[in-house]
């Protein structure tokens, strides 16, 4: 995929996993990724990553998702500087531990419905006016199958809801735009999924370069970059 070099794009959970693949391909192929996540080591890295691969120097942003004020005063930023975003990729996600339903600590549930369902919601809130403000906005939320199995009672309810909140928004928004899309990655070796599965052979598992790849193929078919006049 070569997208357009006046693309500017945010990325969530960029440090790491498939949010930093995404980035990394998207910057490596010119566009100006705006790399958000708590983590300052795994940003340095994609910055190195993205300017070895002759991309233009991304923003790094370290911030939660959970900072209302940090993310009002990134997008912000982000109008004064460009006016807009032509691609946001959602791959921020909380992993709580697996446990029964009945055994959910307080604590964990919370925290798992303030990443990835409150997380999702202020995020869209917040990018909207910038996506509305591009010719064809995109807005891509990572979503997950895995609501429903036992013990996966925290992350699989509060995802299931994120994903359901974004198929609202991609109904809403179906005429109008921005265009909502939900892209469920094949099993990747990350660093979440290593916390739900400790013991797994990860050699099987789909590199996060590919399951990005294949993003950027479907996001190309769709022409979901591509200006429209």
């Amino acid at each position: 995929m070569t997208p357009d070099p006046d693309t500017v794009a945010l990325v969530t959970g960029a440090s790491r996993g498939l949010g930093y693949a995404v980035a990394s391909a998207l910057g490596a192929a010119g566009a100006t990724v705006i790399g958000m996540a708590r983590t300052v080591g795994g940003l340095e890295d994609l910055a190195d990553a993205i300017e070895a691969a002759g991309g233009p120097g991304p923003v790094l942003a370290p911030l939660s998702i959970t900072d209302e004020g940090g993310l009002a005063r990134l997008c912000l930023a982000i109008h004064q500087r460009w006016g807009r975003l032509d691609l946001v990729v959602h791959a921020a996600a909380h992993a709580a531990p697996l446990t029964p339903a009945h055994h959910i600590a307080a604590k964990d549930f919370d925290a798992s419905v303030e990443v990835n369902l409150r997380g999702m919601q202020r995020l869209i809130r917040m990018v909207a006016p910038l996506l509305e403000a591009a010719p064809a906005g995109v807005f891509v939320q990572v979503a997950d199958d895995r609501a429903g199995r036992p013990f996966w009672g925290s992350y699989g309810a509060t995802k299931a809801a994120a994903d359901a909140l974004a198929a609202s928004w991609a109904r809403e928004t179906e005429r109008i735009g921005p265009r909502v899309l939900l892209f469920r990655p094949e099993p990747m070796p990350t660093a979440l999924r290593a916390r739900f599965y400790p013991a797994e052979n990860r050699d099987g598992l789909s590199p996060c370069a590919v399951e990005a790849a294949r993003l950027l193929a479907e996001l190309a078919d769709v022409a979901a970059l591509q200006r429209i006049p």
